[in-house]
């Protein structure tokens, strides 16, 4: 799977979202402009020592994104699509693209993909989820549907055995 965020504002939130990315094998594809810098220390904070091992690719625009993946199924989260994330079918190799924190994804750029728009439902009266909790509850159902491909199986217990 791969995870796409454009134009992020907040470091604690792409360090969360790193995070989650090493925990499932998932790529994470970072469009400028940022508002902070990738070296930032929040952003290793949120990440902790995994974002080393995190598998990610910075592009200088949606269009230099859109040049490098020109074949790839592109899932674009917004509060404003017709269908919930739960109604589609992702593939493994699909893209998921969630937008800058104060505003998502551009309505120029939803208009054009209506078709590969999803949203995650919740009441009327709230404008939107965290971008990390919202990355993660999407990811987890396309892994989900996935069965969970290239995971662990089951979790151990560090001091105690199962029965």
């Amino acid at each position: 799977m791969n995870i796409v965020l454009l134009e992020p504002e907040i470091p604690q939130n792409t360090g969360n979202i790193g995070r989650t990315c090493c925990a499932t094998g998932t790529k994470l594809h970072l469009i400028e402009p940022m508002k902070f810098r990738i070296t930032e220390k929040n952003l290793k904070r949120a990440g902790m020592d995994y974002w080393k091992d995190l598998d990610v690719v910075i592009y200088d625009s949606y269009n230099d994104f859109c040049k490098q993946n020109p074949n790839a199924k592109i899932w674009y989260a917004t509060t404003k699509a017709h269908q919930k994330y739960t109604d589609v079918e992702f593939g493994p190799d699909d893209f998921i693209m969630f937008g800058k924190e104060s505003a998502g994804i551009p309505e120029e750029i939803l208009v054009e993909h209506e078709e590969t728009c999803i949203r995650i439902p919740m009441n009327e009266d709230i404008r939107s989820l965290n971008l990390s909790n919202s990355v993660a509850i999407v990811l987890y159902e396309a892994l989900r549907q996935q069965n969970f491909a290239g995971m662990q199986d089951a979790g151990e217990l560090h001091r105690l055995e199962w029965k």
